[in-house]
């Protein structure tokens, strides 16, 4: 049956090919010649393997001998090789008086999102009259690298931007 629903895309296999003759490969690569398709499907099958069509467009077409089940899954497990994770920035905002519990909480969230191998932004922010105590901001970002120093590593410094103060940390 599965052999049918690829025919329907293109790739022919065993009796599905019916141009005469073909260009056959052999399963370990050597070139066996051009050779009528009953005689290589003869080939295919004192091996044990199927005859598929892999360049149906030449002149005259190429067939290979080759384990047809083997090569299916082969295929789709190079297709479902490509899914990895693509690490996100997550961000996190404070105030710079934050309570302890609060601030533990928000640890624990970017402790979360680093095990999931994203990046985590943590955002001091400054309203007010706290812009006149930027060194609290600081003293809080220093707590939080000291924090997560375990599972984390510091991949921008502490800096500046405008009325907040930005640090970046990276899972390890």
């Amino acid at each position: 049956m599965p052999a049918i629903a690829l025919a329907q895309k293109g790739q022919r296999i065993n009796e599905q090919i019916r141009v005469s003759p073909v260009r056959v490969i052999a399963q370990d690569g050597a070139l066996l010649g051009v050779i009528e398709t009953i005689e290589a499907l003869q080939k295919a099958r004192e091996v044990g393997m199927d005859l598929v069509e892999v360049a149906p467009q030449e002149k005259p077409p190429v067939c290979r001998i080759m384990d047809f089940g083997k090569f299916k899954y082969q295929q789709k497990k190079r297709q479902h090789k490509g899914h990895t994770h693509h690490g996100k920035n997550k961000e996190l905002r404070l105030r710079p008086k934050i309570g302890d519990h609060d601030l533990m909480t928000k640890v624990n969230r970017a402790k979360e999102f680093l095990a999931g191998k994203d990046k985590v932004v943590f955002s001091v922010i400054f309203r007010g009259r706290e812009n006149a105590h930027v060194d609290e901001g600081f003293k809080l970002v220093q707590r939080l690298t000291k924090e997560l120093e375990s599972v984390a590593k510091l991949e921008q410094n502490p800096s500046m931007q405008g009325r907040r103060i930005v640090v970046i940390f990276a899972p390890k």
